[in-house]
């Protein structure tokens, strides 16, 4: 078994998008199909959110792949920080985002799901992935904060080494999982 986690591509937006359901731009949809050039995949699982799932619908038609959407391979809901641009979180409660950054799960943003909350259907949607796959590759089509999550669990990683995960648009990310 294998799983190869992808981050979606560019959706022209600067701020924590969260559970907004963004479009993929053009560069996007680039960025992506050019990142799973050469790589062979099973079978293909992402999140339910329109920059993940059209994609994803795309390879798995074009590939004759099976595709099972999961909406809770979503990424971190936000908050009140949700859509917000970085810099203005930054200059209006610097002090707060510094604090997200450095300690996730006893600092989230103000009205944002709890970090237990999106670990455990992270860590749940996963496990289902890894028994369906028994000995499939499997792509999984996700989001930045639910790649850098799930890195730190199979990394045995503290989750304030996530800020420090670099994570671009659509990169591949191979994980041991289970």
């Amino acid at each position: 078994m294998s799983i190869d986690l992808l981050r979606h591509g560019d959706t022209g937006q600067r701020s924590y998008r969260g559970q907004l359901d963004d479009a993929l731009t053009d560069l996007g949809w680039t960025q992506l199909r050019a990142s799973v050039e050469g790589h062979e995949w099973d079978r293909v699982v992402s999140s339910s959110m329109s920059r993940c799932a059209r994609f994803a619908t795309e390879l798995a038609e074009r590939r004759g792949l099976p595709l099972r959407l999961d909406p809770r391979l979503a990424e971190y809901h936000f908050g009140d920080w949700q859509g917000v641009p970085i810099e203005d979180i930054a200059e209006k409660d610097g002090d707060a985002l510094g604090r997200f950054w450095a300690d996730p799960v006893a600092h989230p943003p103000p009205g944002a799901e709890t970090f237990d909350a999106f670990q455990t259907r992270l860590t749940e949607a996963l496990a289902d992935v890894a028994r369906e796959a028994a000995e499939a590759r499997v792509l999984v089509v996700t989001h930045g904060g639910a790649i850098r999550l799930l890195r730190c669990i199979a990394e045995d990683r503290s989750f304030g080494d996530m800020a420090g995960i670099d994570v671009p648009h659509a990169s591949l990310h191979p994980i041991l999982w289970g």
